[in-house]
């Protein structure tokens, strides 16, 4: 099953233009908007690959990373 990391902005579950802010990065299955620790994610979120998992670049939710262990091989 292929992953992404999908935004969770600071001001709202919508990006608000290039300047927004993200609080946390979600594991999602592809093109899904669910992460895996049962948030809902905006359709508009910027998403990045999970390549970034792991390197200490950007805040991953706890929760999602924990998951996404238990299913990535």
């Amino acid at each position: 099953m292929e992953h992404e990391l999908r935004a969770e902005y600071e001001d709202g579950d919508a990006p608000q233009g290039p300047d927004a802010k993200v609080k946390n990065w979600h594991v999602v299955r592809m093109e899904d908007t669910t992460a895996m620790c049962g948030r809902e994610l905006s359709p508009a979120a910027a998403t990045r690959s999970t390549d970034d998992w792991g390197a200490g670049k950007v805040p991953i939710c706890h929760s999602c990373g924990a998951l996404y262990l238990r299913e990535t091989p």
